[in-house]
């Protein structure tokens, strides 16, 4: 069978589109690319890849049989009549208009032709960083969100930024919301990615749904960590973009330990109050200690010296995360009575004086 030499450039062009190396080019390569995100990502064609259903209409009416129906395979190429298989893997709609335009030209007379996505193929995007549960997802026009603990909630339409990050579980108490990286393969024979930066602050304290763009098969969502000022993060916890709500465990000298379900990013105070508050002389009140898992499944203990007037404050009263254990210290009284009892109870209520003074000195040699 013979095989017009136009019909090589798409296998070339779609080899190149399908090579996993692609070129990280800096948005500023793009012009006016930083000016405003939805400049960036909202000028975007849809590409076409596998499992797309596309219809095309041959317009000349001693053609109209050539047209149809088709799917893209999994290799990127769509059989045709009178043509064969062609590759449509990695071109725009334009793109594969005109090329398919010139493949039938040979054959036909008026090869006019227009194509549609009358069923586009579930899109997967990946996202990275400060999610609750980071990975590779596909989306659809229907989508099921559910925040981690909060409720489901039913999406319709085309996806966006902001389904995918609830579909991940929501940001993480780190999350930069001002710095949301989004990364889009563009088309072309020279594999390309464009980088928008997005401000999700935007969207939730003014509703600027430029920050939400919709979002293309092979998309990149990176969030970056950062320290939240703490002013924002109880609006962070108001958002449906986080979770709704965290487990802590709270021991030591409280009215209640144990374990409990609160809202995500409760305070410290608001947690020990939870348990019922410090008991009365027994808890040193103002030492107490954070106990947090890390993702790396390391540990770390920090002491917080704990203000029960202040608010949100990550030095004195920091927001706590799925998982933390907070513990409230013994006051030195509590240490010498347990001392006292485990002494005194063997024999009959008499306190051995010599143990008793020595317990009473090393307690006022650490305080010193």
């Amino acid at each position: 069978m013979f095989i017009p030499p136009r019909k090589v450039l798409p296998l070339v062009l779609a080899s190149a589109l399908a090579s996993p190396c692609l070129l990280a080019v800096p948005a500023l390569a793009f012009p006016g690319a930083m000016r405003s995100s939805s400049q960036v990502v909202g000028r975007d064609a849809y590409i076409l890849g596998p499992g797309d259903q596309v219809e095309m209409v041959m317009l000349d009416p001693g053609s109209k049989d050539l047209g149809g129906s088709f799917e893209i395979l999994n290799d990127g190429t769509a059989t045709l009549g009178l043509i064969g298989s062609v590759v449509l893997d990695g071109l725009t709609l334009n793109q594969a208009t005109s090329w398919l335009r010139s493949l039938y030209r040979p054959y036909l007379v008026n090869p006019a032709l227009t194509l549609k996505v009358s069923r586009p193929r579930p899109i997967q995007v990946s996202l990275a960083g400060e999610v609750e549960s980071p990975g590779l997802y596909s989306l659809t026009l229907s989508e099921v969100s559910q925040t981690e603990g909060g409720r489901q909630t039913l999406i319709s339409g085309l996806p966006t930024v902001v389904t995918a990050i609830q579909k991940a579980g929501g940001f993480t108490l780190n999350a930069d919301l001002r710095n949301i990286r989004l990364q889009r393969r563009l088309s072309g024979s020279q594999p390309q990615l464009r980088e928008a930066r997005l401000n999700l602050v935007s969207l939730l304290k003014e509703g600027d749904k430029t920050q939400n763009p919709f979002l293309f098969d092979g998309d990149t969502i990176l969030i970056s960590k950062a320290v939240i000022a703490d002013k924002e993060v109880m609006e962070l916890a108001a958002a449906n973009l986080s979770p709704k709500s965290i487990r802590v465990n709270v021991v030591g000298e409280v009215v209640k330990p144990g374990q409990f379900e609160l809202q995500a990013n409760t305070p410290m105070v608001q947690a020990i109050l939870a348990a019922g508050g410090p008991t009365n002389w027994r808890a040193r009140r103002s030492d107490v200690e954070l106990v947090r898992i890390n993702r790396n499944g390391t540990a770390t203990r920090e002491n917080i010296r704990i203000d029960y007037s202040q608010g949100v404050s990550a030095a004195r009263n920091p927001p706590l995360r799925d998982g933390d254990t907070v513990i409230v210290n013994r006051s030195s009284y509590a240490v010498v009575s347990d001392a006292i009892g485990a002494i005194s109870s063997p024999i009959s209520g008499l306190v051995n004086i010599g143990v008793l003074y020595q317990l009473m000195r090393d307690i006022n040699v650490n305080k010193n």
